[in-house]
């Protein structure tokens, strides 16, 4: 379904015009017009779904599936050094378009820039961890 409100849902429709390096039944790719790098570009789903918890666990699938084919092919062809695939869920998580996307960011040795997705670690006794990974531990 689509959004009629969404920005995302009218670029993935081709509603208005994108820089789109692909596209097929599910997804338009586009470069972002906010870039982190040379080539960062957007996987757009069609279909609306706000985030991660929204989305079809098929359609989920497909993403990481093009995600990877397009790291490879960005890669060769941009010559980057290595590369980011990032995907926000929320405002705190720094998603500003509440339409499920994933960031497709080359990163290149020389560029200014480098340290935009470092962050500062935390640190948890051991006891602190075995009580996070009992409150989590998925079975």
């Amino acid at each position: 379904m689509k959004d009629e409100n969404c920005i995302f849902c009218k670029i993935a429709a081709g509603e208005i015009p994108s820089n789109t390096i692909y596209e097929d039944g599910d997804f338009r790719v586009i470069l972002d017009l906010n870039p982190a790098a040379k080539g960062h570009a957007l996987i757009l789903p069609k279909e609306h779904c706000a985030d991660i918890y929204e989305i079809d666990e098929e359609l989920a699938g497909k993403v990481m599936k093009l995600a990877k084919k397009l790291a490879v092919h960005m890669t060769e062809k941009l010559s980057c050094d290595g590369f980011n695939i990032l995907q926000n869920n929320h405002e705190v998580a720094g998603q500003t378009v509440f339409h499920f996307h994933m960031h497709l960011i080359p990163r290149y040795k020389e560029a200014k820039n480098n340290d935009i997705l470092m962050w500062s670690h935390e640190t948890f006794t051991p006891e602190e961890m075995a009580a996070i990974r009992d409150q989590i531990q998925y079975r």
